[in-house]
C-alpha cells in the first residue's frame, strides 16, 4: 500500500507500482469502440502508461496534453492514458482538445487494471480511482520505469518519464 494525498488530504492505494524489471501485468481495458485493449495490442513498441483519476480535472488534462505534444512523430512507442473516465468522454476530450498522439482507454468494465499495478485508491475522497502514475513498458513486456506522484494535484516528472523511455 502507497500513500498519496489530495491537497494534503492523505489517502491509500491498493499496493505499489509494479517493480522495474518485471513483467508488466497484462490488462483488459476499453477503447473508444468499446473494444477490450491489451499490452500485445501494442507488441513491438514502448509503452508509457500516463495514469490518470480523471481526465476531467486540469492536471489530469495537462499532462495528456504535454504528453501528446511530446509523442508527435513517434513510431517506436505509444502513450495510454488510462482513466476511470467513460470511452466516450474520453473521446470528446480528445476530440476537443485535438490529441492525435495519445490511446485513451477506460476502466469503466473493471477496476482488475487499478488493483494490478497497485493503483486503485481505496479510501478519502477519490476512492475508487486511480492514482495519479507513469509506468513505462518496454518492447517485451517489461518494465522500465514508474513514478507514482505523491500529491494528485501535481504533474508527473515528464523530463524523467521521457528519459527513460529513449
Amino acid at each position: 500500500m502507497a500513500t498519496v494525498t489530495l491537497q494534503g488530504t492523505e489517502m491509500h492505494t491498493n499496493g505499489e507500482l509494479p517493480e522495474v524489471g518485471s513483467d508488466a501485468p497484462d490488462f483488459r481495458l476499453t477503447n473508444g469502440e468499446l473494444k477490450d485493449v491489451g499490452l500485445a495490442d501494442f507488441a513491438g513498441k514502448k509503452r508509457l502508461l500516463n495514469i490518470v483519476p480523471s481526465l476531467d480535472t486540469p492536471t489530469c488534462a495537462e499532462s495528456a496534453r504535454k504528453f501528446n505534444e511530446k509523442f508527435t512523430g513517434r513510431d517506436d512507442a505509444v502513450c495510454l492514458v488510462v482513466s476511470a473516465d467513460l470511452p466516450f468522454a474520453q473521446g470528446r476530450f480528445c476530440s476537443t482538445e485535438g490529441l492525435e498522439n495519445v490511446v485513451p482507454l477506460s476502466m469503466m468494465k473493471s477496476k482488475k487494471f487499478a488493483k494490478d499495478y497497485g493503483v486503485l485508491i481505496t479510501d478519502g475522497p477519490l476512492e475508487g480511482l486511480a492514482a495519479r502514475a507513469i509506468v513505462i513498458v518496454d518492447e517485451n513486456g517489461k518494465v522500465i520505469y514508474t513514478q507514482l506522484v505523491k500529491e494528485i494535484a501535481d504533474e508527473p516528472d515528464y523530463d524523467a518519464a521521457l528519459a527513460a523511455l529513449g
